[in-house]
């Protein structure tokens, strides 16, 4: 990653958004560290490993840190995510999580850029779309069945999870769904990370028929004018390759990679 801009925004997110906790936790979470590793439990999908970064460990001792995960995880019958970044040392880390039983998933691109000139814009949705805040579980189901039409898997965790960030904290977020008459076609989230400069957004599935056609970006657009309302001054998202040209053409730069690693007892 030679390009400046791209180096400097990476290590904001570095310094600022990785191996964070919030605070206040949801109920039933809690967390634990185990060397230079947070281990997040108590999740509805199953348990969530991050980092700053590792500490220098390599080899034998790196080894025995993921061992201690898979038995922990094994011991609770629990799958786990290692959340591996591109620029994570050491470089053969991805081969000793697979050496370990973990499984890499799809590979996403984090990207970032300024608040300011998307919120600027005004979201733009097609006719007959309208784009709503959300709080009540009833519609954080109708969220979680678009999804499982999108994704064709079991999304039912996404709504029990998100009603508990709600609860715990309803100002570090902000739910949005997109709507045709009472069909939601599109729905996003927005994390507003305490003491950073930084909001985080989620989410952007869309159903097929209402791709590129707008939905997507006028959810990006909303949510950045949230995010400026808080004085928020980046946008950070992991975005996979339907969207990360979209969030190139509005002005977020590809910092690195991230891939789930997850291990299943």
């Amino acid at each position: 990653m030679t390009d400046p801009a791209a180096t400097t925004l990476r290590n904001a997110y570095d310094n600022q958004l990785r191996a964070r906790v919030p605070d206040p936790l949801p109920a039933g979470v809690t967390v634990e560290r185990d060397g230079p590793l947070v281990r997040v439990l108590g999740l509805d999908h199953g348990g969530f490993l991050g980092y700053r970064d590792l500490g220098g460990l390599t080899g034998a001792a790196l080894d025995a840190l993921i061992a201690r995960q898979v038995e922990f995880f094994r011991a609770r019958g629990e799958s786990v995510e290692w959340k591996l970044h591109g620029h994570d040392e050491p470089a053969d880390l991805p081969e000793r999580l697979r050496a370990a039983g973990f499984v890499p998933e799809e590979r996403e691109t984090v990207v970032i850029g300024p608040v300011a000139p998307l919120a600027a814009a005004l979201p733009v949705v097609p006719e007959g779309v309208r784009l709503r805040e959300v709080t009540a579980r009833a519609d954080l189901d109708r969220i979680a069945a678009m999804e499982e039409a999108v994704w064709n898997a079991d999304r039912s965790h996404l709504a029990s999870g998100l009603e508990r960030e709600i609860a715990a904290d309803p100002q570090s977020i902000t739910v949005v769904v997109a709507e045709a008459g009472d069909e939601v076609v599109s729905a996003g989230w927005v994390r507003y990370v305490a003491g950073t400069g930084f909001a985080t957004l989620w989410g952007g599935s869309t159903l097929a028929p209402w791709r590129r056609r707008g939905v997507y970006r006028a959810l990006v657009t909303y949510r950045a004018r949230l995010a400026a309302q808080r004085g928020l001054t980046l946008l950070q998202v992991d975005a996979s390759d339907d969207s990360r040209p979209i969030l190139q053409r509005l002005g977020l730069v590809p910092v690195t990679t991230t891939t789930p690693y997850v291990y299943t007892p």
